[in-house]
């Protein structure tokens, strides 16, 4: 996308680097506060380290809860800081490239997400329910973790074709985000109420913590959707 508008293709790099760290970073934390704080807060330690305390003391275990929210507010700082210190250039102009592709990253996680065998859906008589046998489990769940993947694709697909095959939509700030964020946490939402809950604690509760979570980024993609349609393209180039 850099090089096709004319821009400098090596900030990929920079930007790149800027993303991987944000992103795990912020999908840790997102789940050390938003899922598990009663618990890393008496254990701040395994917070970043990959251990556990079991009855023999500390032992390697690997990094336990990773949240999707997280690293997308991890991107978000990322990119602002990318934008301030690098190109000079409107947070959302970067955005606006770099959530195309994190469109499909989505889906992939999701894959894993489904390789894994977690963060499924409750019981169903479907004919395309899944066993997860791995965690024991004797009925078939919804593989949720497979509808939001074709979800991300959509949005993948929608926003690969409004930045090359639309006239000036690329050029409208923020439109291209505002489809992202309305296509991943609005899927995420609906997707929501026919997933199992992932903490104890969102156990009756009227939304769990991922929906109480999506809806500021689906509101803010309506508004930046809004505000795009409504406001003339600008073209910027770095």
């Amino acid at each position: 996308m850099f090089k096709h508008e004319g821009s400098d293709p090596a900030l990929v790099e920079i930007v790149f680097v800027y993303l991987i760290v944000a992103t795990i970073i912020g999908a840790r934390l997102g789940h050390v506060l938003f899922y598990g704080w009663d618990y890393y807060s008496q254990h701040l330690i395994e917070i970043f380290l990959p251990i556990a305390k079991g009855e023999d003391g500390y032992k390697f275990v690997g990094f336990q809860g990773l949240a999707s929210h997280g690293g997308a507010i991890g991107i978000i700082i990322a990119i602002w800081i990318f934008s301030k210190k690098i190109t000079k250039l409107p947070v959302l102009w970067t955005l606006d490239r770099v959530l195309v592709p994190t469109a499909l990253v989505g889906a992939m996680i999701r894959t894993g997400n489904l390789m894994n065998s977690e963060i499924y859906g409750v019981a169903t008589n479907l004919p395309w329910g899944f066993i997860f046998e791995r965690n024991n489990e004797t009925i078939a769940k919804h593989p949720t973790m497979i509808y939001e993947a074709i979800c991300y694709l959509i949005t993948f697909g929608l926003l690969m074709y409004f930045y090359y095959k639309t006239k000036d939509l690329k050029d409208r700030l923020g439109f291209q985000t505002g489809v992202f964020l309305v296509g991943v946490f609005l899927t995420r939402f609906l997707i929501e109420f026919i997933k199992e809950n992932q903490e104890a604690f969102e156990s009756g509760m009227s939304l769990n913590m991922g929906q109480i979570l999506s809806v500021p980024f689906a509101v803010a993609g309506v508004w930046l959707i809004y505000h795009a349609l409504t406001h003339p393209p600008v073209v910027y180039r770095k």
